[in-house]
């Protein structure tokens, strides 16, 4: 079982055991926290005396419906269940006993028709949400298919995109802020089509044309696309089904100065082709605002072996990278050797 990580990298296990590990997110005291969707739990994990492995660990909550998308705020904890935004205030000093959470919104889509999730804060202080389409193509009502943003304080909220699919990471690139995000295409138009996506937002309201057109120029042949619609093409075409479920700009300066403000991927992997791809962390090379370059880091493919299946990623405090892996519960820590081997040899 052979994972191959580029040139000066090292990859260890930080944490295993849970369940189907999905979206991440660090607190201001370095706790990694850990979404789920089947197994509905919310797991904190802490690395006490920094030695790049978890010494304790504590579930925050469970029974919670599909518990995937999470983001961390001001001290709190925000957990997206079913049509309900949870927060847990003051997380880190209560990893013992979280107490109940505080319900701050309530009106998402849930229940009857479910669709996946992701949250994050942008610069602005608000709570970004996208919300999947509920199906593998169709026209779903609003808020279906859009990334909206919350104020989370006087429940106020504003659609900042619409036509999307599937987006389980989005993050704004650290130069100029601008909102990226990875949209997972349909299913079932054949090994080769149609290709994953990599959006970047330039005008709030744009419409990125899920159900009518996928790609760049993909035309779905159940729905005839509306004489008045202008659609956004992607910034940049994934390989169709490699499952772009994370998507990180690198904060830290641990890794070499190529790899700093650049976007990393989590390719989770295609369930629906006849040979596998993606499987894989890649660094997508940003320039003049444009997808340059797409590069592996990480591969969990052996040959036609998934090792795992990486599914989020988030900069370490120590500027190491964390990957989760919901194949087998993993929780992995990327971090450059050479740069290690030099704070050792400073310390010396």
């Amino acid at each position: 079982m052979m994972i191959t990580v580029s040139k000066g990298f090292g990859l260890t296990l930080y944490a295993s055991n849970l369940g189907d590990a999905k979206q991440l997110a660090v607190g201001d005291k370095g706790t990694l926290f850990v979404g789920s969707f089947r197994e509905g739990t919310i797991t904190a994990l802490v690395d006490a005396d920094n030695d790049g492995r978890v010494d304790k660990r504590y579930v925050i909550a469970k029974g919670l419906d599909y518990p995937e998308a999470i983001a961390f705020n001001d001290g709190a904890l925000y957990v997206a269940e079913d049509e309900r935004i949870l927060r847990f205030n003051q997380i880190e000093s209560r990893l013992k006993r979280p107490g109940r959470p505080k319900e701050v919104y309530n009106r998402l889509p849930g229940k009857a028709k479910k669709s996946r999730r992701a949250m994050r804060f942008g610069p602005d202080g608000r709570l970004y949400v996208a919300i999947g389409a509920p199906c593998n193509v169709c026209e779903a009502e609003a808020p279906y298919s859009s990334i909206i943003a919350l104020d989370v304080n006087t429940g106020e909220s504003e659609q900042i995109v619409s036509g999307v699919r599937k987006v389980l990471a989005f993050d704004w690139s650290v130069d100029d802020q601008q909102l990226w995000f990875a949209d997972n295409g349909r299913d079932w138009m054949g090994d080769n089509l149609p290709p994953d996506e990599i959006n970047k937002v330039d005008l709030v309201g744009s419409h990125f044309g899920f159900p009518y057109i996928h790609a760049t120029d993909v035309i779905e042949p159940a729905y005839e696309k509306p004489k008045n619609l202008k659609v956004v093409a992607p910034n940049y075409e994934l390989p169709a089904h490699v499952g772009a479920k994370g998507l990180h700009f690198y904060r830290g300066t641990q890794f070499p100065e190529r790899f700093h403000n650049q976007m990393f991927v989590a390719e989770n992997g295609s369930w629906n082709r006849s040979s596998k791809v993606g499987y894989q962390v890649v660094m997508l090379t940003i320039e003049n605002g444009q997808v340059s370059q797409r590069s592996t880091v990480v591969s969990f493919l052996d040959g036609e072996f998934p090792v795992a299946r990486p599914y989020s990623l988030v900069t370490a405090p120590d500027g190491a990278m964390y990957i989760s892996d919901d194949l087998k519960g993993n929780i992995y820590r990327l971090f450059y050797k050479d740069s290690a081997k030099n704070q050792s040899q400073d310390n010396d």
